[in-house]
Order: C-alpha cells, then structure tokens, then sequence
C-alpha cells in the first residue's frame, strides 16, 4: 500500500506508520505531486514540511519518496534567470500559467532543449578527480561556465565527444572510477541544498571586496570570503544599499535572494538590473547576475529554503575560480518562516517565539561564505551580506544579536540619518568591522601605508565628534573653545563631504580608492593647517570666511573620477588661504 497522507497543518504535511521515507528526503505530495521535504521522523509518524501551497490536500493523498535529499540542477543558464525559493524559472513558469505559480508545476530548473557551444578540455586516458573541469563553455557574453566532475566521483576518462553543440542533457565525457562503474558526465549536475560543497583549502580572507562606496571601503570594509550583517528598521535603506553592492562591487558574480520582500520591491530589483550597464565589461549586469525571488505572498516554507538555494548557486560558480557575493534581503523574513514552521510543529519556543535552534541555522548559512582553494585548482570566495529587519529599528531582538555573532563585518543603518537623507545611512558610531588586521597589509602595498594612517585620523575625529555633541547637547557650542569648534567643523566636512554619497550622480555613486584616499588626505591637510591658525588664537570664523569648509565639502562633484590630478590644485588653495590668514 503507497504511503498516504495523516494529517495537514498549514505547510506542514504527516504520514503515518511508515519506515518508507529517510530523514531530509525530497517527497512529491498529494495528487498534484507538491514538492516537500521530510523534516522529522519517529516510530508512529513521518513529519514533512511542503514547498508549495496546500490547500485542497486531505486525508487519504498519497506521498512519494525520491530517495534523494532536496537538490538542485547545477549547469548553464543560471546567470540571466529568475528562480524562485526551490530554483523553479519564473519567466517559464510565467509562460505556463501567467502571474502566479501553478502547483506541482514541473518545468524544468534550467533549459534543457537550449544547445550550448561546447570546448571539451579532457582528453581518453586522463585521471580527473573531483572539481576538475572537463569542458567550458561561453554561458554570458562575460563569464566562462567550467563544467566540473561532481566532487564526490573520480576516475579514468574513457570516452569524449567533440568539441560542438550540446544540450543539458547530451553526455559529453564519460568517466570509469576505480571500482569500475562509469559516470556519464552531462553538462550539468545535482546537489543538495543544505550540503556545503568541499574545497581543498579555506584561506584566510585578505583581499577587500572593493564596492566603491566609501563609508564601506574606507571605515567598515569586508573581505572577499567575508560575511556582513545589515541591520535597520523600515525606511532605513536595506535594500538600496544591497543594490548599490550588487552593482558596483567587483565580485565576478551577483546571486540576490529576495527573502519574504514585497512583489513590488523585488519588481524594482528586476526592472533595475534588466537595465543597468555592468561599469566593468560594458555588458547588461544580468550577465554576471542570478536572482531568486521569494515574495512574501510565496509558501513560507519555499522562504526558509531560498537562501539555501542561493548559497549553493554561489559556491557552484565558486567552485569554478569566481568571486561570488551573495544578496540575502532578508533574514529576518526567513527566521519568520523558521518561526512559523516551528510553531506549526509545536516545538518549545525560545526568545520572542524563535525556535531554540535559530542561532545555529544562522551559523550554518554565515559559516558557507569563505575565500578557498577549490577543487578545480584555482581560488573562489563566496561573500555573504545579509540584511536584517528587527521590528521598530531594535537591535536587541534575537535575529539581529545572533546574526552578529557569526557575521565580522556590522553596518548598522540609522533612521535618523535616513530620514535626514543621508545615504548610505550606516552609523559610524554603532558600526564596525574585525577585518581590518586581515585587511591592511593589502592597502598598505595598494595604496600606501597613508591609507589606514588618513583612515585612523578620520575614525578619529568622528569619534571625538561623538565626544563633543554630548557636551553641545547639554550646554550649547558657544562655550567651547575654538579647537573643539574646529573639530566639530572638520568632522561635519567628514560626514557631508565624505561619508554622505550620491547614488543619482555619475562620480560619486561610484568611487574608486585612489580618489577616497585623496578625499581623505585633503580633510585631514585641512584640519591640520586649520589647527595652526586655531594655536595662533586667531577666530575660526577667520577660516570658515575663506570658504574653505564648503569647497572640501563639494570635492565628490567637484572633482571627476578620472581627474584626481585636480587634488593637487585643492591642497594649494588650502595652503594659499591660511597661509593669508597667518601671515
């Protein structure tokens, strides 16, 4: 008798009196055959969580086991696609049954009649083990597609195709291991989701992931490999600013996991990206970009596993020698889905109904990210930035506490500063990064030991800002004396000038190091020569009737991206003036 269905609470469906099903399984339930997953086994009942709506189920609905973990088909034509939570393709699902997701659909992950120009590198007689490639293939106009032997299969080539036209499905090479069984090698393969894919070798992470924004790039940086946490209330700007990395950071790869966002938002990022110009290669950014939507209207459990869709298309292309950042927005809404999912179970709650086990699913998703020597004998990182929505901007609650404690890299958005618009709205007060130990010694041979010197005096004067606005709260500016007052100019200068960035403007949305390097050196030979009026006695309004503070204010604009050699012309002038003032 076929296994039948016990009993449905919301996405969560019971089997009873089975030994048939293994634990993680992919089952296909009901008589539409819904995609689930067994997430609990005992003696009397078989527990399991579906992907897809269940309503018209009942009693009596058969399930089917697959004897397989919940997997994904891994080949070209990830990049310029639209997945949703379990990496079923919208636009061709769009095609069968128009706006919404029939149930039980079953298109096929990746185009499997679309042919392929093909470049097969091994050759009969060779030895390939796991991760090594044995054909590529042009996937986008800017990245290559390595086709790799499954890492867990290895053995003696003895059999190739030729170089040509092939779809998904077409074997391609075929591979004898040493207990003699040959593997027909596709030009894809499967792997389960909530299985991290080997490597040879993790690294310590030393190269920075350059976004080009320089509250980021300069105070906070994250490595490439690194993990990042945002943090911030409604309206603070989560998803502008993940935008803003996605398009501008120089990982090779982009995977987005709308997680539980609003259709509209997740419509923007489309629309956004089917438009944008990637600044590198001058191709559209979709090229070098996959995007998993999971709207909050979508099954919550298809939620919960959508960011473990996203993480293993990331350490996919890792595995072939990219530099993949991961876009999850956000986490919050998959710990919700945790939640609900939990109390469906009725398992014991912990702090503000999360399951006890909240921390350690977190830990599993942040400790995937990593820079590596990977099986196919070249270097890949998987970066995750993961944003974090704590209900009325508190960061006490425990998505936003657990996050930080596997996550290195803090940037914590500010209402107050949103609302004043200033963007990014990260607060340099609450923000921090432990990457830079790892980091400097790639800045000193980059851009010069000045580097993390201007960083140290910038840091410095916000930091003493901070001081100084709790004294002025208490008793006004006036009755400071005029080196406070100096400072609490230079570090406006910092925060408007430097920190503050323009999205809608085509040299400050993007800026380069050399030029945030210069930016900096500019303000601090500012402040430095401005101190020397300052120990002269000499008023500070003497310094702001030069008009300086405003013209250092306007340099993002002023001075072009590609004509830093104007910095020179702005050091002079600063010179020039105080220079007038003190003699």
């Amino acid at each position: 008798m076929a296994d039948v269905i016990y009993g449905i609470n919301g996405p969560v469906v019971t089997v009873k009196d089975t030994t048939e099903f293994s634990m993680m399984e992919m089952v296909y339930v009901g008589r539409e055959r819904l995609i689930g997953e067994v997430i609990g086994i005992t003696s009397d009942y078989t527990t399991i969580q579906c992907y897809e709506e269940t309503t018209g189920l009942k009693p009596g609905d058969p399930v089917e086991g697959t004897h397989t973990q919940m997997n994904l088909m891994l080949g070209p034509g990830i990049l310029d696609n639209i997945f949703d939570g379990i990496e079923r393709p919208l636009a061709e699902i769009e095609k069968e049954a128009g706006a919404f997701i029939n149930r039980g659909s079953t298109v096929s992950s990746l185009d499997t009649e679309k042919e392929w120009d093909v470049t097969v590198t091994a050759k009969v007689g060779d030895t390939l083990n796991g991760g090594e490639v044995y054909a590529t293939l042009p996937e986008t106009q800017i990245i290559t597609h390595k086709l790799m032997v499954p890492p867990l299969i290895s053995g003696e080539v003895t059999e190739v195709k030729p170089d040509g036209k092939y779809t998904l499905n077409d074997v391609i090479v075929k591979l004898k291991d040493k207990f003699g069984t040959v593997h027909e090698l596709t030009l894809c393969q499967r792997w389960p989701i909530r299985t991290p894919r080997p490597v040879a070798q993790r690294l310590t992470p030393t190269v920075p992931l350059i976004t080009g924004q320089r509250v980021i790039d300069t105070l906070f940086p994250v490595s490439k490999g690194g993990t990042a946490a945002i943090p911030g209330g409604f309206g603070t700007g989560k998803t502008m600013t993940q935008h803003q990395l996605a398009k501008w950071c120089d990982a090779d790869i982009i995977v987005y996991v709308g997680c539980g966002e609003r259709g509209n938002e997740m419509s923007q990022v489309l629309q956004e990206f089917s438009e944008l110009i990637d600044p590198k290669s001058g191709r559209p950014m979709t090229d070098r970009t996959t995007l998993i939507a999971n709207t909050s209207n979508m099954p919550v459990a298809a939620r919960e596993a959508s960011i473990y869709t996203g993480i293993t298309l990331a350490e996919y292309y890792r595995d072939m020698g990219y530099d993949v950042a991961i876009m999850a927005d956000s986490t919050s809404r998959w710990a919700e889905a945790l939640r609900e999912i939990s109390g469906r179970l009725e398992e014991m709650p912990a702090e503000e109904g999360f399951p006890a086990y909240l921390p350690s699913r977190l830990s599993e998703f942040y400790e995937r990210a990593g820079r590596a020597d990977v099986l196919s004998g070249t270097q890949g990182s998987v970066t995750i930035i993961g944003a974090v929505s704590p209900q009325g901007s508190d960061f006490s609650e425990p998505v936003t506490q657990n996050t930080k404690r596997f996550t290195r890299c803090f940037w914590a958005l500010d209402k107050s500063l949103a609302y004043a618009r200033h963007y990014p709205a990260i607060n340099w007060n609450d923000s921090y990064s432990e990457y830079f130990t790892e980091l400097d010694a790639w800045y000193n041979e980059n851009y010069g030991r000045e580097f993390v010197e201007y960083r140290s005096g910038i840091s410095a004067l916000l930091q003493e800002e901070n001081r100084l606005m709790e004294i002025v709260k208490l008793i006004g500016s006036d009755v400071l004396p005029d080196d406070q007052k100096l400072i609490i100019e230079i570090a406006k200068i910092v925060r408007v000038g430097f920190l503050q960035q323009n999205a809608f403007h085509k040299d400050d949305t993007y800026v380069p190091l050399e030029k945030q390097k210069l930016m900096m050196k500019t303000i601090l030979h500012l402040y430095e020569r401005s101190k020397s009026v300052v120990a002269e006695n000499i008023p500070i309004s003497r310094i702001r009737d030069t008009g300086l503070f405003e013209k250092i204010t306007k340099i993002k604009y002023d001075i072009p991206n590609d004509r830093l050699e104007m910095f020179d012309d702005y050091i002079s002038d600063i010179d020039e003036k105080i220079n007038g003032i003190l003699s």
